[in-house]
């Protein structure tokens, strides 16, 4: 296997940029996770660093995962796979049968893509697993989204990541808004939080797909795992939060307002954001913000990534037009 050198290292700590005063009676500040120099950045590529380091413990020669044709984590786990002289071979649902920037890079570092009906997918990873096995090959498999104990890791390290950045810069952030999907950044954010001991801030998870009840679950499920015993000590149900409120219709679909944000954060702050994750949820974040009627408050938003989707809708508008 081909070492891939800014993943050998721990990744160096991502900026945090203080926004203009546009966005209501708070003091907005967004962690720029979409700059983690590898495969366009973002949570995925974070996370990412972590499976690589597990990978080269290994005798892999191929990497599995599952995604949409949009996913993030699809698009970084063929890059590195490439990078790493491995082969990839990417489970994804057929129903999402647009072909998209994210697919087009995954297609171009050489993965193999089979499609397969949602109700289908965890049979179709068992037998493709099984098949290379018998073909001498040895898989090793990344369960959607980054999830798992390396993705969670991923998160408890940016946690401390903000903190290192709260001592320098004699601020505290009141509130931490993200974009939940799978589960595993949140999980991480809020290990982090438990870990610290940290309880004058809440972590807001903006679901991006899942309802409240199994997002939740989801997310409770992945604190569990990677705390292990340290579980039952630790865990405060109250810090984990999160709200479905603004999904707008699911996973890929948004509203006119979410695009209306998205081009007011690009033409004021310069900040591209896509609509089916990062624009999502910080539009769901000022929702969230003037709902609750919250004010005078330091709030931080984590950029996820997602540029390549970014770049969708503008070919979307200009086939429109």
């Amino acid at each position: 296997m081909r070492r891939i050198p800014l993943f050998e290292r721990e990744l160096e700590r991502t900026c945090v940029q203080e926004l203009s005063d546009s966005y209501g009676p708070n003091r907005l500040f967004m962690k720029r996770d979409d700059m983690i120099p590898f495969s366009f950045g973002g949570n995925k590529a974070r996370k990412a660093a972590e499976f690589y380091r597990e990978i080269m413990k290994t005798d892999t020669d191929i990497v599995m995962t599952y995604g949409s044709n949009s996913s993030n984590h699809c698009r970084i786990i063929a890059n590195m796979a490439a990078s790493m002289g491995l082969g990839c071979h990417i489970i994804s649902p057929q129903e999402n049968g647009m072909v998209h920037n994210n697919t087009r890079l995954v297609q171009k570092s050489g993965a193999v893509i089979e499609t397969c009906p949602v109700s289908a997918v965890a049979g179709t990873i068992e037998n493709r697993k099984q098949a290379y096995r018998e073909q001498g090959k040895r898989p090793y498999f990344i369960e959607g989204g980054g999830h798992g104990n390396p993705g969670v890791e991923a998160y408890v390290k940016g946690y401390r990541e903000i903190e290192a950045y709260e001592r320098e810069h004699s601020v505290h952030f009141d509130y931490i808004f993200h974009a939940s999907g799978t589960g595993a950044t949140q999980a991480g954010l809020v290990c982090g939080q438990l870990l610290s001991g940290e309880q004058e801030r809440k972590i807001v998870g903006i679901s991006i797909a899942r309802e409240a009840q199994r997002g939740r679950s989801v997310v409770e499920d992945s604190i569990r795992t990677y705390l292990g015993e340290r579980f039952a000590q630790l865990y405060q149900e109250e810090q984990l939060v999160f709200t479905d409120a603004y999904r707008s219709g699911g996973y890929g679909s948004y509203t006119e307002e979410i695009a209306e944000t998205i081009d007011f954060v690009m033409q004021r702050e310069g900040i591209p954001m896509d609509t089916t994750y990062v624009g999502k949820a910080f539009h769901g974040m000022l929702a969230y913000l003037q709902e609750n009627k919250i004010s005078g408050r330091n709030i931080l938003f984590i950029h996820t990534g997602g540029c390549p989707i970014f770049f969708d809708r503008l070919e979307e508008s200009r086939l429109d037009g």
